[in-house]
């Protein structure tokens, strides 16, 4: 959780559950300066994000959700998450996807001369990617990049070279479950001050994945051009997905017309001081 030197308690916001997942409603401004109040304070803050899948997926795997529920802060990424909450009556301020947070960290970082490691994705997709950073964001000082095809014996070693590096922020771009858990179990070894796992990010950015066009975006259906892009390997997985979302969502809506509670209902208020304090985000 976040170290205990002085941060500013005035960033203030709501966490709200969503299938028993609490979910921060952040701002995407209010994001950054919690990344730049960790950094300055030599904090920890590991942020999580979930999607669709995601949640789908947490519900079937403790370990995977253990490992989410890890994190500091959950944000929605996904206009669906978004929709999903305002249905139930739980609003969140904005979508703020994984790959979008990565960008405008890199752009803060720019101008503070952030120092980043790279942990994920092929070796060659991590070359091109630490080429564009450098390219994109000469301000940025990439300090390590590793591949993320490393077995499970070989964490301790991953974890001291990043350890090593001395980094400010950490992106780890794997897929779940494989990122989730691997940040719960190195996380404070590390001694990173903020880690985020970006999925998929690194193949935007070195070209090899095509992201939706932003009206795409915008009305949900960013899943829909991924299939698209990548048919054979995407489409089972978002009709599966997908599918059992909606059956999760018409449960929700179905207790909350009864009267009855669902899955962690109820909500918090939420400041740096209480990330600072250790607060549990699923307490």
């Amino acid at each position: 959780m976040a170290g205990d030197a002085g941060m500013n308690p005035t960033i203030t916001w709501e966490r709200k559950p969503l299938f028993g997942v609490p979910i921060d409603g952040l701002t995407l401004a209010q994001v950054l300066d919690l990344i730049d109040e960790t950094i300055r304070a030599r904090g920890r803050l590991l942020i999580g994000v979930v999607n669709v899948a995601k949640l789908v997926n947490m519900r079937r795997d403790a370990l995977l959700r253990d490992s989410v529920l890890s994190s500091d802060v959950v944000l929605a990424d996904g206009v669906p998450v978004v929709w999903a909450m305002r249905l139930l009556r739980r609003r969140v301020p904005e979508r703020i996807a994984g790959v979008d947070l990565m960008t405008a960290m890199l752009e803060r970082g720019n101008t503070k001369g952030h120092r980043v490691y790279c942990l994920g994705a092929t070796d060659e997709i991590s070359r091109i990617t630490v080429e564009r950073f450098g390219e994109q964001y000469p301000g940025v000082r990439i300090v390590g990049r590793r591949d993320g095809y490393f077995k499970k014996e070989d964490e301790p070693q991953v974890a001291a070279e990043i350890k090593a590096a001395g980094a400010d922020i950490l992106f780890v771009a794997m897929s779940p479950p494989k990122k989730e858990q691997f940040l719960a179990r190195w996380f404070e070894e590390m001694g990173v001050p903020v880690c985020h796992g970006v999925g998929g990010a690194f193949d935007v950015m070195a070209g090899k994945v095509k992201r939706a066009p932003e009206l795409w975006q915008r009305v949900g259906m960013e899943w829909f051009y991924r299939v698209l892009q990548e048919p054979r390997r995407m489409w089972k997985r978002y009709l599966v997905t997908n599918t059992l979302f909606c059956w999760m969502m018409m449960g929700e809506l179905l207790r909350r017309d009864r009267g009855t509670k669902g899955h962690g209902d109820g909500g918090a208020t939420r400041n740096a001081e209480s990330l600072k304090r250790g607060e549990s985000i699923h307490r």
